[in-house]
């Protein structure tokens, strides 16, 4: 499987996990949440190389750590433009941030190193 399509399944399995843990994330229909995904998706593609590149020297200092915070931002940036799913604020979505990237990994390490039998 490609990598896109990898992050993808890491957002859509991350924000539905999520929506059962926390109360303040609703999902109103399954075709919201594949939508999400997308736009979360076409959001880390188009503005979070730019957001990164202005936090640049916030990144520097805390050595990294502020990436996760542009990761928040795109997805309250992602929340506000599908109608239909409620993060329930800031830091639900760090949570989320933390979680993708997370899961993001660990599939692309199934993915790279198949088990062989």
């Amino acid at each position: 499987m490609t990598k896109l399509f990898m992050k993808y399944l890491s957002i859509i399995v991350t924000i539905y996990f999520l929506s059962l843990v926390f109360h303040t994330i609703q999902i109103d229909s399954i075709s919201a949440l594949l939508i999400m995904g997308l736009v979360l998706l076409g959001v880390n593609l188009l503005l979070k190389p730019i957001l990164l590149l202005v936090t640049l020297p916030l990144s520097l200092l805390t050595l990294g750590l502020f990436s996760f915070i542009v990761n928040a931002w795109t997805i309250m940036i992602a929340d506000h433009f599908v109608t239909n799913i409620s993060m329930g604020g800031f830091l639900n979505s760090l949570i989320a941030a933390f979680i993708i990237v997370f899961i993001n990994q660990l599939f692309m390490d199934i993915n790279k190193n198949p088990a062989k039998y």
